[in-house]
């Protein structure tokens, strides 16, 4: 079985938040980000739909949290970890964690983001799972890559479907607004106690519960996700190990050691293009959107781009650029950075961990001496990083007002049966489908055939997801590390005051940080000067930055600081 929330962090979203779920939806998701909304906040802001929800009132609205006993990972969840399973799958052995079939059968539509072409809607996958959980799904897959335009034309629209996938990313602008205004409180199905018809449910963490809140009701089910959780310089070990290299420490041996292991005539640069990512993390910068706000202990609110790490961060990566240490495809933003990674020709991958597992994997039978493991993330200075806890969930699904108790029941039985947990038979069908017709079991190991993997994709497994684990059945070492490394990482994590809220931003900001992604990109580049950023924050101060900073003091001193 595979991982299910290998999810990036608000704070380092990844190089692609899109190419990131291109790789690891199909394996049950993730993702990154974190952004979205609730009740007014008061002040000049009173009676709008910005702010967030917390505290007394947001307890009321929680389901009751019930821990699974199904199956006990070999790895216990540490330090804001994903859980770990590291044994092999016995069929005879699966529990059952939906004992009573929740679905009456009514027929429900949903529309979800999918990466690959979707299978029929009467394929043996999707077949099997009807049967399962009871339901009768009619799936509206759409195209991940481009899945916000299609978001906003459907909630813009007088015809939504019963229940719809909404991703933080795409919860900019008026789809923000339109969560509140087109879908349904889920507490008198879910709150309390009464979340216990639904056990898979009711095993979701309440911090990832609490992100479900928008508009001042429970209106999302969560997908969870590891708290420690960023992108990782995943590095070739066993090049390392043949040249004698030395894993960095810090940022001064980082460059170094980039030096002495690229050759442009050999065709070895040091590293990809998306080294900024960790660098984030290296120099203890905060994400973008809510997660970079934060109160300090003077009382005093700032934002990511104000931190002085922030620009000494720039200048590091912009450093290792001008020396030559990144690919040049990966200068110019073109090919593959995963594939140049697995050739050899770069040594250092900046991606999400997710791709730990995908890259062993696609490559066990055809390149067997390839190893990869990962950096441990480390303070520029070489001394301990600081990091920024990620968002507990990124991902909901969502059921639209004004539908029937029939649907809402169906529509809770299908994310009851999708949030399974690994060991069970519910989990095992979610993930490969149907023995014989889907996959095989080779030595303990679920292998996948060509129907599976045409129709075992990412669609169920976006309606919910048990608490983050990691269970790769055949490559267990692999789940082992990424959560050992998850659990050393949190170590030295924190929460920031925003830790946990599920923010919206008011409208008239919306755009307001939108130009830095796009200008580091740049700027380290050599395509733009420093002068350029700085003149950037200062006019994002003066363009409202400065007010919005107030809007979020006054946020935090009425709700409370999520750390």
């Amino acid at each position: 079985m595979t991982p299910n929330a290998a999810s990036s962090s608000a704070a380092s979203s990844g190089p692609s938040r899109r190419s990131f779920l291109a790789s690891t939806a199909v394996a049950t998701a993730a993702v990154a980000g974190g952004m979205p909304l609730l009740a007014a906040c008061g002040g000049s802001d009173s009676g709008s739909r910005d702010g967030t929800t917390s505290g007394k009132a947001a307890d009321k609205m929680l389901p009751a949290y019930v821990a699974s006993t199904v199956a006990t990972p070999d790895l216990p969840s540490k330090n804001g970890s994903a859980a770990g399973y590291t044994g092999k799958v016995d069929l005879a052995a699966l529990k059952t964690s939906v004992p009573k079939k929740l679905g009456t059968g009514a027929p429900i539509k949903i529309m979800s983001p999918f990466w690959g072409s979707p299978p029929k809607g009467d394929c043996a996958y999707y077949t099997a799972l009807d049967a399962a959980a009871g339901t009768k799904i009619t799936w509206q897959n759409q195209d991940g890559n481009t899945y916000g335009e299609k978001l906003g034309a459907v909630l813009a629209s007088s015809s939504i479907p019963d229940m719809v996938v909404v991703p933080s990313w795409e919860l900019v602008g008026k789809i923000a607004n339109a969560v509140t205004a087109k879908f349904m409180d889920l507490s008198p199905y879910l709150a309390g106690d009464k979340v216990k018809k639904y056990p898979n449910l009711a095993a979701i963490p309440s911090d990832a519960w609490r992100m479900g809140i928008f508009g001042g009701a429970l209106r999302g089910i969560p997908m969870p996700a590891a708290t420690a959780n960023w992108i990782a310089p995943l590095y070739r070990k066993d090049i390392f190990d043949k040249k004698g290299y030395t894993v960095p420490k810090s940022a001064d041996e980082f460059l170094s050691w980039a030096r002495d292991a690229t050759s442009a005539k050999a065709k070895v640069w040091a590293c990809d293009g998306n080294l900024t990512w960790s660098a984030w993390s290296f120099f203890g910068v905060r994400g973008s959107g809510p997660g970079g706000w934060d109160m300090g202990s003077d009382g005093k609110v700032t934002y990511r781009i104000e931190q002085p790490e922030y620009l000494e961060a720039l200048e590091w990566v912009r450093k290792v650029f001008d020396a030559g240490l990144v690919h040049p495809d990966d200068k110019a933003r073109t090919g593959d950075a995963g594939q140049r990674f697995t050739s050899g020709q770069i040594l250092v991958w900046n991606t999400n961990l997710a791709d730990w597992y995908g890259k062993a994997s696609e490559q066990a039978q055809s390149n067997p001496s390839l190893k990869i493991d990962a950096m441990d993330l480390f303070g520029a200075d070489g001394g301990n990083p600081k990091l920024y806890a990620s968002s507990p969930a990124t991902i909901w699904s969502l059921i639209r007002k004004g539908a029937s108790k029939a649907t809402i029941e169906n529509a809770l039985a299908a994310a009851d049966f999708s949030a399974a947990p690994y060991g069970t038979k519910e989990r095992m069908l979610v993930d490969y489908g149907v023995e014989g017709t889907h996959y095989t079991v080779k030595n303990g190991v679920p292998v996948k055939n060509d129907l599976g993997n045409s129709e075992v994709l990412n669609a169920w497994v976006m309606l919910a997801a048990p608490a983050a684990y990691y269970a790769h059945p055949d490559l267990p070492e692999i789940a082992r590390k990424q959560v050992e490394w998850q659990q050393r990482m949190g170590a030295f994590m924190k929460k920031t005051s925003t830790f946990g809220m599920n923010i919206v931003e008011p409208t008239r900001y919306a755009n307001l940080s939108s130009q830095f992604e796009q200008l580091e990109i740049d700027y380290v580049r050599g395509n733009r000067k420093l002068s350029d950023v700085q003149q950037a924050i200062s006019t994002w101060k003066s363009s409202g930055g400065d007010k919005l900073r107030d809007w979020y003091k006054e946020l935090i001193d009425k709700n409370g600081s999520g750390n």
